[in-house]
């Protein structure tokens, strides 16, 4: 049986100070997972003095997935990649406005929210597994000690972990303009063009099976748009044509109006 996200154990380096270990039994604590000795094998959330690594110890030459908000390929994605003509800016609606609140309610490892949040979006994350949760909070915490970073991001970006659809469903607060979907899609055959630490991570969360469960929800609770993200070629979220579509070479963004959601009464 493969392992699952609700037993993605937390763990040390051998050697590991008794600080740094306290420090990963409350990570453990913290998102309800076990913590174990290292060992020498399994998908496993290794804290170490820096930052929280999923590593998979059977494979030591896989690097580790961690969320960094401050990489190089975030920060030139940021500085260099676009603005607002990106596609996932154009997407939610971003042109011509000057902050949009988003809800990513399939947040991942939070990297499109994050370009979001750089172009002035105020994002709500969702989180439902407390592993890939977990990663993000660390990103978070991190994030909001950069000294390029802290002046705008952690106000910009929020983190809650459950279920998406019941939190959707039994909304508090204000309303978000956009949700903002991109629920994993089954890999039919692994892909040079798919890094090795992306096929961790995908090994850790597995197809979202229940994806089409999130559209009717999002629908209801966007005051502006739901913009889906989807593989390009994949089938619409529940088989419900959007109003609008943006092709991309590898994805595509199904762009669901909510004048038009109310209009035929979805």
């Amino acid at each position: 049986m493969s392992q699952t996200t609700d037993c993605i154990p937390v763990t040390v380096a051998e050697h590991a100070t008794e600080i740094l270990r306290i420090k990963a039994q409350q990570t453990a604590q913290q998102w309800g997972l076990p913590f174990v000795e290292m060992s020498h094998q399994g998908l496993v959330l290794v804290q170490s003095e820096t930052h929280l690594g999923l590593k998979q110890l059977d494979e030591p030459k896989v690097g580790e997935v961690l969320v960094d908000f401050a990489s190089e390929a975030l920060t030139f994605r940021r500085l260099h990649g676009g603005g607002k003509k990106e596609a996932i800016a154009k997407a939610v609606g971003l042109k011509g406005q000057t902050a949009l609140s988003v809800l990513d309610a399939t947040a991942g490892l939070g990297r499109d929210a994050f370009v979001l949040a750089s172009l002035g979006c105020k994002m709500q994350l969702i989180e439902r597994s407390p592993a890939v949760a977990a990663l993000l909070a660390d990103g978070l915490q991190r994030a909001g000690e950069h000294a390029e970073l802290a002046g705008w991001l952690p106000q910009r970006m929020s983190l809650q972990h459950g279920i998406a659809v019941n939190i959707m469903a039994n909304w508090q607060g204000e309303r978000p303009d956009v949700v903002y979907l991109d629920p994993m899609f089954p890999h039919r055959k692994k892909s040079a063009a798919v890094k090795k630490e992306m096929r961790l991570f995908q090994q850790l969360l597995g197809p979202d099976e229940d994806a089409d469960a999130l559209l009717a929800p999002a629908l209801a609770l966007a005051k502006k748009r739901v913009v889906v993200k989807r593989p390009a070629g994949a089938p619409y979220l529940a088989d419900k044509k959007p109003q609008l579509e943006l092709q991309g070479k590898a994805n595509r963004f199904d762009i669901y109006l909510s004048l038009t959601i109310k209009e035929a009464g979805l």
